[in-house]
């Protein structure tokens, strides 16, 4: 059975998650130089929920919690301690002192961290009247899929180190949040100076943080440089230069891994792995994944505004077809569930239906006894859990055409395909979900809720 919003139909979950390949031999570490899948669609963590965002804002910014990787558990990063209160519904930061912001060529912070910075994050995220909202209106997917301006009754100063979310209701995940790479923390000064200056679109091209390497130059769909933060609260880092080369070919990450041209590469297909697997110089790093792939339907638009459709399109796909293709090293298992196997709740029972001559009977009790022309969104960049979103578009095709419907397989440059999918001027295209807590709310409430729906996704 399809799931009733979002994800209504959930292809392929990666089980190992390949990150990061990396050359062992480097006799000069540095630069570090990171072949990353996509470019950033901006530099404001906030406005942007893709992995190759936060890939590189996650470097600029730092939350008030962090993750301690492998592990979801919680750690202390600009907060170093925090209580919640017994009823869930209050939530209290203690901000670590001392903290610098980043000095560039077009800010120069005169203070430290303070209680201001974290206000202005979350308030400008929440409140549409916040003034830089109305010099700069724009769109927080992760944040407005997750509900939070109806979620959160206020955020209180209480000093200038120690901030209090309250909530209308308990909710014992919105801690969670606080470690997410859009939940960076941005300078509340730095924005006073764009806004001052009528130029608050900025902070989504030149980002200040205080993470631990500062935004020196981009070359969109090339190149991204970012140097050390010498003033870095948690220590001097293992680099003075992260380069961030961009590549769109997955062949191409693979080569210049191996040419030594970069010491990290993402998303790395499984045809590619037997060849770095025999390279005794470079490591595959597998873990368990927390992500999922999947297809997204327009339930605003006709004709995926009907169940009976959906339904259809569902059933007509052979998921082994597209799972032998894509995956041929068995690197991958096929989803039933809008979260993968290793989140508590995951029910293992479920099965996908393979059926084409009952997807042809619904689509005939919702009208369309001889089908319809429909657009299919091919994922434009490799991802870990649809390393061709071409192939895998093509075998799609090829199956709904077996039911009548007639796909016409279309695709855009990475950042206005998320644009467009957001404005929801798809009716069907493909994306993915990696969970960073481990808990079934961070696939569920993002995908899955009302607030998720404004876009018709």
């Amino acid at each position: 059975m399809p799931l009733p919003h979002r994800l209504l139909l959930a292809c392929l979950a990666a089980l190992p998650l390949i990150a990061p390949l990396s050359t062992q031999a480097q006799a000069k570490p540095k630069p570090v130089v990171f072949c990353s899948d996509a470019s950033p669609e901006g530099f404001d963590p906030a406005m942007w929920d893709s992995s190759s965002t936060s890939a590189a804002t996650g470097q600029i910014f730092d939350g008030l919690l962090g993750f301690k990787r492998p592990t979801t558990e919680l750690e202390p990063r600009l907060a170093t301690s925090w209580e919640i209160s017994p009823d869930a519904k209050s939530f209290t930061f203690h901000l670590r002192p001392g903290v610098q912001f980043h000095h560039t060529p077009w800010f120069t912070p005169t203070r430290a961290l303070n209680a201001d910075d974290v206000m202005f994050t979350f308030q400008r995220i929440i409140d549409p009247q916040q003034p830089f909202n109305k010099a700069f209106p724009a769109t927080f997917v992760y944040p407005q899929n997750l509900g939070l301006a109806k979620l959160i009754a206020g955020i209180d100063r209480l000093d200038d180190m120690t901030v209090r979310f309250r909530l209308k209701e308990p909710n014992v995940t919105f801690i969670a949040n606080f470690a997410f790479a859009w939940a960076g923390i941005q300078s509340a000064e730095y924005a006073a100076q764009l806004l001052k200056n009528g130029q608050a679109s900025q902070i989504n091209v030149r980002p200040v943080g205080a993470g631990p390497f500062r935004f020196k130059s981009y070359a969109k769909d090339d190149v991204l440089r970012m140097e050390a933060h010498p003033g870095y609260w948690g220590g001097v880092q293992p680099t003075q230069a992260l380069i961030y080369s961009i590549s769109r070919e997955p062949n191409v990450r693979v080569q210049k891994l191996m040419a030594g041209e970069c010491q990290i590469a993402a998303a790395i297909r499984d045809v590619d792995l037997s060849a770095l697997t025999a390279r005794k110089d470079i490591s595959i790093e597998k873990i368990q994944a927390l992500n999922i792939s999947y297809l997204s339907f327009n339930l605003k638009k006709p004709p995926t505004n009907k169940r009976e459709v959906r339904v259809a399109l569902d059933i007509a796909i052979d998921r082994n077809a597209i799972f032998k293709a894509l995956f041929p090293r068995g690197d991958a298992m096929q989803a039933v569930s809008a979260f993968p196997p290793a989140v508590p709740g995951y029910n293992k029972a479920l099965k996908n239906e393979f059926n084409p001559a009952h997807a042809r009977q619904l689509l005939a009790q919702a009208g369309y006894p001889e089908g319809f022309d429909i657009d299919l969104w091919a994922l434009p960049v490799s991802r870990p859990t649809n390393p061709n979103g071409q192939l895998m578009a093509q075998l799609i095709q090829q199956d709904w055409a077996k039911i009548g419907v007639r796909a016409h397989i279309k695709t855009y440059e990475w950042g206005e395909y998320l644009k467009r999918a957001n404005n929801g001027e798809h009716n069907v295209y493909m994306s993915g979900w990696s969970g960073e807590t481990g808990d079934a709310d961070d696939f569920l409430t993002p995908n899955l809720s009302c607030a998720a729906n404004k876009t018709g996704i």
